[in-house]
């Protein structure tokens, strides 16, 4: 059995649904109220004391993996790839491999990571929660004004990037174009979008609608 600890509403847990989706794995869903503070409570912690999410445990197989639970999307990721390895999206070749952690690392430092530091040094509603897990950190105003600054700088880097291409690391579908419509869609928090400016990250943004893993 596979049990993926969720928050509909967040986006760190939507890119394992969306993996999990593009692999077809079944699964079990918990999901976890981040709004009302539900990963901070004694019952989250006792299954991951770093009170995040997403989540996955594996639990019922005969061999090392039963109980196995991992706490972040790069373990995630790993695990998925390895235990489905079709479709690749990891990259078969050297090249594709490296092509595609790259841009994911890319991804989510250059955009996701900024997002969540405009959204989490600039919201009232995370006061004293500038940084996830179970430390509170006070907010720093100027890295809001800065993760601003990034994330427009972000959709520029993807929108180049684009140009002549279907997908964002290699010719294929890959883990950094889920990162990527992830991040895109959750930088709305903070009032940034696509617009004309960004033909190239429009239609590709379009195009990546069309697979059904992304209503997830």
């Amino acid at each position: 059995m596979i049990i993926l600890y969720d928050c509909a509403t967040a986006p760190s847990p939507r890119r394992a649904r969306i993996l999990l989706a593009e692999k077809g794995i079944a699964h079990e869903t918990v999901q976890i109220d981040l709004v009302h503070g539900e990963q901070l409570g004694a019952a989250y912690r006792a299954i991951n004391p770093q009170c995040t999410v997403p989540a996955l445990r594996i639990d019922g197989s005969d061999g090392e993996e039963d109980g196995l639970l991992l706490t972040d999307n790069a373990g995630i990721a790993a695990w998925l790839e390895a235990h489905c390895p079709q479709p690749p999206l990891m990259g078969s070749t050297p090249r594709e491999k490296a092509e595609i952690a790259s841009w994911n690392w890319r991804i989510e430092f250059e955009g996701l990571l900024a997002i969540a530091e405009t959204l989490r040094n600039g919201s009232p509603a995370m006061a004293d929660r500038a940084l996830p897990g179970p430390v509170n950190y006070a907010q720093i105003p100027e890295l809001a004004q800065r993760g601003l600054a990034r994330v427009h700088q972000f959709f520029e880097t993807l929108n180049e990037r684009l140009i002549g291409r279907d997908f964002i690391a290699t010719d294929r579908f890959s883990i950094a174009d889920i990162t990527a419509v992830v991040a895109v869609d959750f930088a709305r928090v903070v009032r940034v979008k696509p617009g004309e400016q960004h033909p190239e990250l429009l239609r590709w943004r379009a195009a990546m609608a069309q697979r059904p893993s992304m209503s997830r």
